[in-house]
């Protein structure tokens, strides 16, 4: 059962979409504004968050963006009336997976949501990365080496795989700022050392496992 977190002030209109969605099997929360939203997402998180662009206590570009600061897979549809091509663009830059436009029916609202759920089951199949000596379980958020576990947060899990699947190419310093933090200002390029300085550190009993920094560029992981 695919777990739906909606995110709707207008309350008939969510009532609506909340039974039709529940009566085709998917089991949802409804929430009637931005900050109880974000609340509820950090709480228990759902398989795909559907939320309204115009809505009271925060917005849900405020929300996407919330998101996005603590999950970067979890699907986001925007569902909203807001048609203008800079809302969709400002939408999808924030994190967003898809968009659709009021008034909607709700067949093409599951086709959606099925589909950007399936898409995220298949990526994250792989829950156990083998790096050299080490195992990087994303699901426990640990990196294991020799039966000894080392607990990383979120955004280092996240960075290291990165790297990882990215094995001997460079990963741009801008794309990994854009991916985990969205904003440069907020997260500094030092910052970002000090993240991969530390990732070096768990990583230090396997000799073979570099991670290099190309100047000016980013970061290349590579294992002899």
């Amino acid at each position: 059962m695919i777990d739906v977190l909606y995110i709707e002030d207008e309350m008939s209109l969510a009532l609506i979409v909340a039974d039709s969605l529940e009566a085709h099997g998917f089991r949802v929360s409804h929430k009637g504004n931005g900050r109880d939203a974000v609340i509820a997402f950090k709480h228990k998180k759902p398989d795909i968050v559907v939320l309204d662009v115009m809505m009271p206590l925060m917005d849900g570009f405020t929300v996407a963006q919330e998101i996005r600061k603590v999950d970067i897979s979890t699907p986001i549809l925007f569902l909203t009336a807001m048609t203008q091509t800079e809302d969709v663009v400002k939408g999808f830059h924030l994190g967003a997976n898809d968009y659709v436009r009021k008034p909607f029916k709700i067949e093409e609202l599951i086709v959606r949501i099925e589909a950007l759920t399936k898409k995220v089951g298949t990526a994250q199949a792989l829950k156990q990365y083998a790096i050299g000596n080490y195992v990087l379980d994303t699901v426990k958020s640990t990196l294991c080496f020799n039966d000894v576990q080392e607990k990383l947060s979120f955004r280092e899990v996240e960075l290291l795989r990165r790297l990882f699947e990215h094995q001997d190419e460079v990963v741009p310093r801008e794309e990994i700022i854009r991916a985990y933090w969205n904003d440069d200002t907020y997260f500094t390029g030092r910052s970002l050392d000090v993240f991969i300085s530390r990732i070096r550190k768990y990583l230090a009993k396997d000799e073979r496992i570099k991670i290099t920094n190309i100047r000016s560029i980013g970061y290349m992981l590579t294992i002899d």
